[in-house]
């Protein structure tokens, strides 16, 4: 039987991600200082720590994925306003920084998604703290699973 106090400790854990708006890595310590000090004590606020830990590190490796397209090609667009390079080869070979490239329409999509994501994952912590609080389990979508 899962009492109040777990309910309420699976409810924090999740909740503590949101600490990251107040601190530096807050979304990872705030779980993970919660979840230590209670995993030996249930098996219900031990799933959801690892849930919440798990989440917040898929989190971060899709957004480092996400930043490791998308600042080439932001960097690129910002320095092409320079006219540093024009190139022209062979008469019918033209190259020219200065022309707004396709370039500038991939990074502007990631950059939706980027923020769709974000969206998306306070809405999901947002629903694993329910779950929690209601004491029913929570899988987040999309989440690798590093802690078993």
């Amino acid at each position: 039987m899962i009492d109040n106090h777990q309910k309420n400790l699976a409810t924090f854990i999740h909740l503590s991600t949101f600490t990251r708006f107040l601190i530096p890595f807050g979304n990872f310590i705030g779980p993970l200082v919660l979840w230590v000090m209670n995993k030996d004590k249930s098996d219900f606020v031990d799933a959801h720590g690892k849930q919440a830990i798990n989440f917040q590190i898929s989190i971060l490796l899709y957004a480092l994925i996400i930043g490791m397209v998308t600042i080439p090609f932001f960097i690129f667009n910002l320095i092409s306003g320079f006219d540093f390079l024009d190139i022209n080869t062979f008469d019918s070979i033209h190259i020219s920084i200065t022309k707004p490239s396709p370039l500038l329409y991939i990074t502007g999509g990631l950059g939706f998604l980027a923020v769709i994501g974000f969206i998306l994952e306070l809405v999901f912590i947002v629903k694993a703290a329910l779950s929690a609080r209601d004491g029913q389990a929570f899988q987040y979508p999309l989440t690798i699973k590093f802690l078993k």
